[in-house]
């Protein structure tokens, strides 16, 4: 499959370097009779053909013709494979391909996990004494590892903006890492094992908690924001159901406690952090329209539930799935939470 799909692009290929005089003059005699190792058989304004060297990587070749070693996933997912061979060319595009995720037999969703606490516990969730809530550093690593060993890409959540406006594609393997409310476990336990593998998160914070006993301090939010790993987020100013309204509240009442739980987390993390504040966690993961529409009109991009699943490129955007990582959790149930596509051919 993978010669059709070479001469495929060969042929559609206007030009090729220049050869040395045994190199075959037909385009598909290239096909057939490839030239030394390392060089490019084929080119066109939308592709290149290439002949790896010994010694070279998706990532090498990722730098020599898109500009940047860690768009190594694009020439891996197009030639379906995790690493360069010698003796298999690779198609190498030049321009965005399938942006949106769409194959004959499925489509591509994007799983968001939701954490809250870590702890040094033995793996059941009674690390810190809070129940499954809590995330041990030995279950938090092993699903940290497991990605990494096993071609998973994560992306920030800022990365999925263009991907629903099916403007960017996102890696096949895509997952999105998202911690909830702000405990100081985060600091000293996760973002250790966040730097050691080099995986972006998105923390989101309920302002009001900040500097509590338990939670982050604003030093150990600079810290994290500095990293360029975490991004800071609003998750409102007190934690409180948004959707919640006492029996004969005024809609007035109502409507001002949505803008300051919404506005005053974005305002306060603006200017206390190094941070543009564009996404929000819905406390409980619970929205209504007059909170959509709040969003919506003081232009946050994203807003995110706790319903668990994928995101499609036709996810809603204010309303996207996010799946809870428990502590009590084993390995092969993380493994299963990681929805990757869905389609006639998936469950």
């Amino acid at each position: 499959m993978m010669a059709c799909a070479i001469v495929g692009v060969i042929a559609a290929c206007a030009t090729q370097e220049p050869a040395p005089p045994a190199m075959p003059a037909s385009k598909a005699a290239v096909a057939v009779a490839l030239p030394t190792a390392g060089r490019v058989l084929g080119r066109s304004d939308r592709f290149v053909i290439y002949q790896p060297a010994a010694g070279d990587t998706l990532r090498s070749i990722a730098a020599r013709f898109l500009g940047s070693e860690s768009r190594d996933w694009v020439v891996g997912d197009f030639n379906g494979t995790a690493q360069a061979e010698v003796d298999r060319p690779l198609v190498v595009p030049l321009k965005p391909v399938n942006q949106i995720g769409v194959y004959a037999d499925q489509y591509q969703t994007v799983p968001i996990l939701c954490y809250h606490r870590f702890g040094n516990g033995n793996g059941n969730g009674n690390g810190n004494g809070n129940g499954k809530m809590v995330i041990s550093t030995a279950n938090f690593a092993a699903q940290l590892d497991w990605l990494a060993r096993n071609d998973y890409h994560v992306i920030p959540l800022s990365q999925l903006v263009a991907f629903l406006e099916g403007r960017q594609a996102v890696p096949k393997r895509s997952v999105v890492i998202t911690i909830d409310d702000g405990y100081e476990s985060v600091y000293r336990y996760a973002l250790p094992l966040l730097r050691k593998y080099g995986f972006a998160a998105t923390l989101f914070v309920y302002t009001d908690f900040i500097g509590a006993t338990d939670a982050l301090s604003w030093a150990q939010l600079q810290d994290m924001a500095a990293s360029g790993l975490v991004d800071v987020q609003a998750h409102s100013k007190t934690h409180r159901n948004l959707i919640e309204r006492d029996a004969g509240d005024p809609d007035e009442r109502y409507r001002q406690m949505l803008e300051t739980e919404v506005r005053g987390p974005r305002e306060t993390l603006e200017r206390r952090l190094p941070v543009q504040v564009r996404h929000y966690a819905f406390p409980y993961g619970d929205a209504n329209q007059s909170l959509l529409d709040l969003l919506a009109r003081q232009r946050y991009q994203l807003g995110l539930t706790v319903n668990p699943g994928g995101n499609a490129f036709f996810a809603q955007p204010l309303m996207l799935r996010r799946t809870m990582i428990y502590g009590d959790q084993d390995l092969g149930t993380f493994k299963l939470k990681l929805q990757i596509a869905r389609g006639s051919m998936l469950p």
